[in-house]
């Protein structure tokens, strides 16, 4: 594709060379530069890609974007100054994959919260109508029941544009993701007018180094999909949903339990039948009809009115939607995993303060026996998180179990020291057993009827990340070696 066609929604102004040029591909990690391609200077909190602009020169390039001064570059190369590089390559980057979002319905979900159970409750109902669809979220990247992984909730937007391509190359339909404030902030969305935005909820998370500096700029960053989208689909139980929507420039519609709103659900009942959890419930407004979803909690709930209310925008029936709703099965995301008839064990993303107390607050609505949380901490992250997690589960669990997560460059000794900090406040019961898989093999052993085991943090993840290197672990597969260990049936 010519430079000039790849720039051709961009502001910019042309220092030297040739628009006329053929472009191979579009790149921003300088170790990836190939030849006659255009190299994109992105600059992150630790890296400034114009720093690498003799590497990209000796690899080829035939032409640089840059949103800065730079020193002199050999006159065949095309240079090119934008305002943001990172809003240039968003832009970019749709051209040059021929625009493939404007061939898929694309659905827009931001939020503290229920983004990843909400996107494989819309895809899964989609699908159930015989609609393929694509997904991309924190767990990974699903073209159908292709299955790619992800190293952002939502990636670089050359990425995104790439898989979109991909997406509609293999017949898909629909593009449900996870647009997180990161996202939003770097703008690797930039240009993509979504179909449908939806607003989750809102609460305090990823305040610090590297993420954001307020509360502030962590809900205006979130708002921005409102001015990105031509539908906005919105929790009017959330207390910061007008904050969220400040400037939107979409139609609005809302959905909740509590409040007036488009999508109403009453009756809510918590179901425990076959060793699975759940909810039933009926909606009134733009739907009339009794569902029944089994994934457990309140917050259950509403991620279905999101994925109802959209699908009934996009023409499903009733009886497809609850058809797809049953089918619902999200890994680690309060995943129960097959033990014992006895207890149960389930998995859990939960690793923040809010998240964590969400959890606990809907299995305790089953009534277990008691609850035993297994956990650690992420290590080279906020020590405040560390307390929070340790003084509600101190509330709220029997016993705590605390070992390894992803403790990174720090000892797991260290990261549960500062959990203790918190677990004194609220006097929680812990041991500490180190091993994960050990601490997992003593919650069961030492299960009594009724219990729930908890799993916590690692969620989705299938390793364990120590001192630079990630060892696999899942702990379905544990779960799995220690029934069998332990002769349970």
């Amino acid at each position: 594709m010519t430079l000039s066609k790849i720039l051709e929604n961009l502001e910019y102004q042309l220092l030297q060379g040739d628009l006329s040029c053929d472009i191979s591909d579009i790149i921003y990690d300088s170790r990836k530069v190939i030849k006659d391609s255009a190299f994109v200077c992105l600059v992150g909190a630790n890296v400034d890609g114009h720093r690498f602009i003799p590497q990209v020169i000796d690899g080829g390039a035939a032409a640089i974007i840059v949103d800065r001064e730079v020193e002199a570059i050999p006159e065949h190369i095309a240079v090119i100054k934008v305002k943001n590089t990172r809003r240039a390559l968003a832009l970019m980057s749709a051209a040059f994959f021929g625009y493939p979002d404007k061939e898929l319905v694309t659905i827009g979900l931001t939020g503290t919260k229920g983004k990843t159970t909400t996107t494989y409750m819309v895809k899964s109902v989609l699908e159930a109508t015989g609609n393929k669809t694509g997904l991309i979220g924190t767990t990974g990247i699903l073209i159908g029941d292709e299955s790619l992984p992800a190293k952002n909730t939502t990636p670089e937007s050359y990425e995104i544009h790439k898989i979109f391509r991909k997406m509609v190359d293999s017949g898909c339909k629909y593009a449900v993701m996870e647009v997180s404030s990161q996202g939003l902030k770097h703008d690797r969305v930039a240009g993509i007018e979504f179909d449908y935005g939806v607003f989750t909820n809102f609460s305090p998370d990823h305040i610090g180094p590297n993420e954001h500096e307020s509360l502030e700029e962590y809900a205006a960053s979130k708002s921005i999909l409102f001015r990105q989208c031509k539908t906005a689909v919105v929790n009017a139980d959330d207390g910061n949903t007008a904050e969220i929507l400040k400037g939107h420039t979409c139609k609005v519609l809302t959905f909740g339990i509590n409040n007036n709103a488009d999508l109403t659900a009453k009756n809510c009942e918590f179901i425990k039948e076959n060793g699975l959890l759940g909810m039933r419930f009926d909606t009134s407004g733009a739907v009339d009809y009794n569902f029944t979803v089994y994934t457990p909690g309140m917050f259950s709930v509403y991620n279905s009115l999101v994925t109802i209310f959209i699908c009934h925008l996009l023409g499903v029936q009733n009886a497809e939607i609850l058809k797809g709703l049953l089918a619902v099965k999200v890994r680690g995301r309060v995943e129960l995993v097959p033990c014992s008839p006895d207890f149960s064990v389930i998995i859990d993303y939960a690793h923040n303060e809010v998240s964590t107390k969400s959890v606990m607050n809907t299995l305790s609505e089953y009534k277990p026996n008691r609850m035993i949380c297994v956990y650690g901490g992420g290590g080279n992250r906020s020590k405040l998180r560390r307390y929070d997690m340790g003084e509600v589960t101190g509330a709220m669990a029997d016993l705590c179990i605390l070992t390894c997560d992803n403790p990174r460059d720090e000892e797991i000794a260290d990261i549960n020291n500062d959990i203790k900090i918190g677990l004194a406040k609220s006097n929680g019961k812990y041991i500490e057993i180190e091993d994960r898989k050990q601490a997992i093999k003593y919650a069961i052993e030492n299960a009594e009827k009724g219990d729930f085991i908890i799993l916590l943090g690692k969620g989705h993840e299938t390793y364990q990340e120590i001192k630079g290197v990630k060892y696999h672990f899942d702990e379905r597969e544990a779960v799995a070696e220690i029934r069998k260990e332990l002769g349970l049936n």
